[in-house]
């Protein structure tokens, strides 16, 4: 499996990995896409505040980025870098526990390699939809 967990500038303890990467490459799989190398970069709001002005000239905090490398068709090839620190607020905003709230962000991330998209109201709901569907799909046994 090409799915690698970096941590830039925190530290974050990820129990069951393996079935965490299964779950991220069965997810391409069921959307009919190919995995062949996907990287999680966790990090601070900092860090990814940092990579927020210098890539995407927005000076806001966010709680991910997520870059395709890919120039082949239905071939997934990413970087994705998700603030920690983000995560936590809104878990806590949300009221859902934190590792739900990070394999939230984790698909969301994958849903745009994908070809989802949020900016618009119809697009936001639709990507909503296919990560609780996702969520629910997810077994970490």
């Amino acid at each position: 499996m090409a799915i690698h967990l970096f941590e830039e500038d925190i530290n974050i303890k990820i129990d069951k990995k393996l079935a965490l990467k299964k779950w991220i490459k069965e997810t391409i799989e069921h959307e009919g896409y190919k995995l062949s190398e996907l990287n999680y970069i966790f990090c601070s709001d900092e860090y990814l505040h940092d990579m927020n002005l210098s890539y995407l000239n927005h000076d806001t905090l966010t709680d991910i980025i997520t870059f395709d490398n890919s120039d082949i068709d239905q071939l997934i090839i990413g970087d994705i870098f998700i603030s920690v620190d983000r995560v936590k607020e809104n878990a806590n905003k949300f009221n859902v526990p934190f590792f739900e709230e990070l394999n939230r962000v984790m698909v969301h991330g994958v849903l745009h390699l994908l070809g989802y998209k949020d900016k618009k109201k119809i697009e936001q709901e639709k990507m909503r939809e296919r990560e609780n569907y996702y969520l629910k799909r997810r077994s970490f046994k």
